[in-house]
């Protein structure tokens, strides 16, 4: 069953929304979606469904609420591609962090038996993920071709629980000395593992649309969740 729930900002001065996708049964965890560029599209909310299937809790907060609310975008569109582009830069990261910890905040007060909560993110969601693992208490985070990671490796330090990232080795917004970096940064972490994918640029596992490469896809997806089964089970 799905649902969009409004979620109370950290401060207590907002609320923003959030779609919500409920398994069948008693979710085994919670894990929170963090959209791309494209908001809150049908695209992220087909991920919570997935994720609902698989047994957890999913919710994917709309970090764009204070610039522009509900909005969903089809990057297949060039128009509205552009229109992604200019919202990045005007998107504040530093708050979307603390909207995803009212998000943590809010699954852990939904499964109300201390349940573990994980995260989930692409693009900009990829790179928000690498942050949350660092500037937050989740329990696990996934990022799927984070954008500026390499800019962020001075926080590494902070991360205390288990980060997975995958990094297609042709993303045209990563170069490779960007992935160099994070491999040397990184690859020595106690908690973070990193996969590489040979011929895969970005958007490689978005769930339909243009970007969409299979067999990278599924193998992509078939290590997150062998990776939340171990860490939120």
């Amino acid at each position: 069953m799905s649902k969009t729930i409004q979620i109370e900002t950290l401060d207590g001065n907002a609320r923003f929304d959030a779609y919500v996708a409920e398994p069948a049964a008693h979710p085994k965890a919670a894990i929170i979606v963090i959209q791309e560029i494209f908001g809150v599209n049908a695209g992220i909310r087909s991920k919570c469904d997935r994720l609902a299937v698989d047994g957890y809790l999913a919710i994917a907060p709309d970090l764009f609420w204070p610039i522009a609310p509900n909005i969903q975008l089809d990057p297949d569109v060039p128009e509205q591609m552009d229109r992604a582009l200019g919202l990045m830069g005007k998107f504040n990261q530093d708050a979307g962090i603390r909207d995803i910890e009212a998000t943590i905040r809010a699954a852990r007060a939904m499964l109300d038996d201390g349940g573990k909560v994980g995260v989930v993110g692409y693009c900009l969601g990829g790179r928000l993920a690498f942050m949350t693992a660092a500037r937050t208490d989740v329990d696990a985070s996934v990022g799927y071709y984070g954008v500026g990671i390499d800019g962020l490796l001075g926080e590494t330090h902070a991360i205390a629980k288990p980060l997975l990232l995958h990094i297609p080795q042709e993303d045209h917004f990563v170069d490779k000395d960007a992935q160099a970096a994070m491999h040397t940064g990184l690859d020595d972490h106690p908690k973070v593992t990193l996969y590489d994918y040979p011929g895969e640029d970005h958007g490689f596992a978005t769930e339909f649309g243009d970007r969409r490469s299979d067999a990278a896809a599924e193998q992509a997806d078939s290590r997150t969740a062998a990776f939340f089964a171990e860490h939120l089970g």
